[in-house]
């Protein structure tokens, strides 16, 4: 066969082969298992926040469609499935089980939208399995299971997009360009702001486990718990089983800018302070924190700071990324805005708000094989991810601590080297070996 006419579902059927062929599953793929036409079927798997966003934006993109929905929320899963009928005009296939979807041979890839606890395992299953991934963000829900997901994509040779999705931003990767070109001069800092309205969320106690809903699954790796109202379906955010606080929720966008535009990775030492001091509630992570990460090699450092409810904007901004430079500095608003500001008068400089579509870059990277063609490949899952847990772990020991970036471990320093990774729930579990 000519060597330019090979077909995306060609390269896509040799890849499963191959990935399939590593842990020891039989070899065998249908023709059809990539769909007619050479388009490619996605599930979405989460559909009740961020799964909503995925389904739209996979629907728009050329030759894709949206095979499947799963969602272990019956209740959700049937909401979600009657609104795609409607929204379509045409039915998709409904699964209570992330481990149906990866047994399907029809699907080419999935979309992770549940919650932190199971993102990384998720997007380990769907590579073991042969399916690309796009997974949200953080990639991972300790330091342990990114590295591990890292380790399954390039094995098993598999996509895997982290929905950073600023990184597909035209205005932002024109923004790191000036970075990187001496715009405002040495860049030696970065501050990453998270300012959202973070309610009281009060305690609602245990309760019977809802009919509608599969809680052994939705717990997943995590150690089992009673149900309760205050982890289902968004609040799981505020509690170290499932969530990681608001640096590892929104505030993964900015961690991920944080290091990106200062080109560095994990960094050498971190010291956190932050606490609850608005309200009583049954919240387990901070509701304000402080972190900052040190870089004494490169000289660079990164100031992270998390603060709810009735506070100011800084330069405009109350979500997004602040860059200081020597003859100037930088302030991103959002996911596609910057405004740099140069010299001791502050005088404006270059600017730009232009967005751009994180899942169309992932639909290309899947088309092409290519993980170079990606924006947000799996290496940000782990290391923004990786950063905020880093602060995590420094608030919660409440102690400076120290860290080698290049074996990924705390100096001399067992207690926080425990809190890199979790005890797992079998079979819900991260192997050391993927």
């Amino acid at each position: 066969m000519n060597t330019n006419q090979v077909s995306r579902r060609d390269v896509l059927k040799a890849g499963a082969v191959s990935s399939l062929a590593a842990i020891g599953m039989p070899t065998f793929i249908p023709a059809s298992a990539f769909g007619a036409n050479d388009r490619i079927r996605v599930a979405v798997i989460g559909i009740n926040g961020r799964g909503k966003d995925h389904i739209q934006g996979i629907q728009k993109q050329k030759d894709v469609e949206v095979a499947t929905l799963c969602d272990v929320d019956s209740t959700v899963l049937q909401n979600g499935a009657a609104e795609f009928e409607k929204k379509y005009n045409k039915k998709v296939q409904t699964m209570g089980d992330l481990r149906q979807v990866y047994d399907d041979k029809n699907i080419d890839a999935v979309t992770i939208a549940m919650p932190n606890h199971w993102h990384a395992l998720a997007a380990i299953w769907a590579c073991q399995a042969g399916k690309d991934v796009y997974v949200e963000k953080p990639g991972a829900h300790n330091l342990y299971e990114g590295r591990k997901l890292v380790e399954a994509a390039h094995r098993y040779n598999r996509i895997v997009q982290h929905g950073v999705q600023l990184r597909s931003s035209v205005a932002i990767q024109e923004a790191i360009k000036h970075l990187r070109d001496g715009l405002i001069g040495k860049v030696y800092m970065a501050r990453g702001l998270v300012y959202k309205w973070r309610p009281d969320i009060g305690d609602k106690g245990t309760s019977p486990v809802p009919s509608e809903l599969n809680w052994n699954l939705w717990q997943g790796p995590a150690q089992a718990r009673d149900f309760s109202k205050n982890y289902v379906h968004y609040n799981w955010h505020w509690f170290w089983d499932y969530g990681n606080g608001d640096i590892g929720n929104q505030g993964i966008h900015e961690t991920d800018l944080c290091m990106w535009g200062l080109d560095v990775g994990l960094p050498e030492e971190i010291t956190s302070a932050g606490g609850k001091f608005l309200w009583k509630d049954c919240k387990e992570t901070p509701e304000t924190l402080t972190s900052v990460y040190k870089y004494p090699s490169s000289g660079k450092v990164i100031q992270f700071e998390v603060r709810p409810w009735m506070t100011n904007k800084e330069d405009g901004v109350e979500i997004g990324n602040i860059f200081y430079g020597d003859k100037g500095y930088m302030v991103i608003n959002g996911y596609s805005d910057y405004k740099t500001f140069l010299g001791k008068e502050r005088t404006p400089g270059p600017a730009r708000n232009e967005g751009g579509d994180h899942y169309a870059n992932f639909i290309e990277a899947v088309r092409s094989r290519d993980k170079s063609k990606q924006n947000g490949p799996v290496e940000t899952a782990h290391l923004s991810s990786g950063i905020a847990h880093l602060g995590n772990i420094a608030y919660r020991l409440g102690r400076t601590l120290h860290f080698d970036p290049k074996n990924e471990v705390f100096v001399n320093d067992k207690e926080a080297n425990q809190m890199l990774t979790r005890k797992y729930r079998a079979p819900f579990v991260v192997p050391e070996k993927v």
